[in-house]
């Protein structure tokens, strides 16, 4: 039996709470979050290094399918763009909260792109080329999708820092990603180590994030309640449901299905954050159910990953459609 202490649920749950629970005040110090100076782009940073690392495990015979049919893509990208927006406004006009929480609800389910559902892809034993696809063209297409679905569902207008926050995370998934793969095209021997090593160092430097953001949020996230997080988990839920039903409708393989839902399921709720304060102020709760929401879809996306990988198969080349290109 695997020991827990190397389960990536358990580091989740015991890192974050020992970000959340550290006795900043007693020790008047507080390892887990960088310097004000530095956190926006140490961050960034770590976003580079685990896409670098995701990189090295995507396949060639991965991008043949996706090549040949972009419409999956396409379709993982339109099922995110539609479904979640739509349960997000659902779920404020059924279950009563302030204002300012129902405009972060609403944020949570309009900022696709999370990347922390390509880590869980890997660990899920799912395509990280399919998952990373739809991350990419959802962040490219962020400074038109969200503001268009924040005008159509809470009339909200934003401004030009969400378009270079999205150009910028687009790089940052995309090109250490092709020099991620790259690598490991041309140096053979990087290939066995990349199938040892990368997928943990992805999970790390993941794990790293998630503690900064809990970290960083104290405050808003010991303001959640029952009913914000119950509201949080049925959008989480749905967005779940929706992914997998939509791959099973398309017949996509089960690599593939297993990527979006993850990719329609997990929001980037860290744009949602940085979106919370331009378009409402410093002060505003509309920042609470996107910091809570980064670490609750973490945490579902993590025991639905684990328990995937713990079915017993890899998902093998086979469960694609096309034969396996030779390297």
């Amino acid at each position: 039996m695997r020991p827990v202490f190397r389960s990536l649920l358990f580091w989740l749950v015991f890192t974050s709470a020992l970000a959340y629970l550290w006795p900043v005040q007693q020790l008047a110090f507080d390892p887990f979050t960088p310097p004000a100076s530095i956190k926006t782009e140490f961050i960034w940073t770590l976003v580079a290094v685990a896409m670098f690392f995701l990189g090295t495990l995507v396949r060639r015979d991965e991008l043949i399918p996706l090549f040949q049919r972009p419409w999956w893509v396409g379709l993982g990208v339109l099922t995110q763009v539609l479904v979640m927006p739509a349960v997000a406004w659902g779920v404020t006009r059924v279950i009563p909260m302030e204002r300012d929480l129902a405009a972060g609800v609403i944020l949570v389910g309009c900022v696709p792109g999370a990347m922390a559902s390509n880590v869980l892809t890997s660990t899920a034993r799912g395509s990280v080329a399919y998952s990373v696809s739809l991350t990419s063209v959802s962040t490219l297409l962020s400074p038109l999708t969200v503001p268009l679905v924040l005008w159509i569902v809470a009339g909200a207008e934003t401004e030009q820092s969400l378009a270079w926050s999205s150009l910028r995370l687009s790089v940052l998934v995309v090109l250490p990603t092709i020099v991620g793969f790259t690598v490991c095209r041309i140096w053979k021997r990087c290939q066995g180590w990349a199938q040892v090593w990368s997928s943990r160092i992805a999970s790390v430097t993941l794990l790293w994030i998630i503690v900064i953001v809990v970290a960083s949020n104290r405050a808003n996230l010991m303001n959640v309640g029952l009913v914000l997080a119950m509201a949080l988990l049925l959008i989480n839920v749905i967005g779940y449901l929706a992914g997998w039903i939509v791959g099973g409708v398309a017949n996509l393989p089960e690599a593939c299905r297993r990527a979006l839902t993850l990719e329609v399921g997990m929001q980037n709720a860290g744009l949602g954050t940085a979106l919370a304060l331009t378009l409402y102020g410093e002060d505003t709760l509309a920042t609470i159910p996107t910091a809570a929401y980064t670490f609750g879809c973490m945490l579902t996306g993590t025991i639905l990953a684990v328990g995937w990988q713990k079915q017993g198969k890899c998902v093998e080349e086979t469960d694609m459609p096309i034969a396996a290109a030779e390297d």
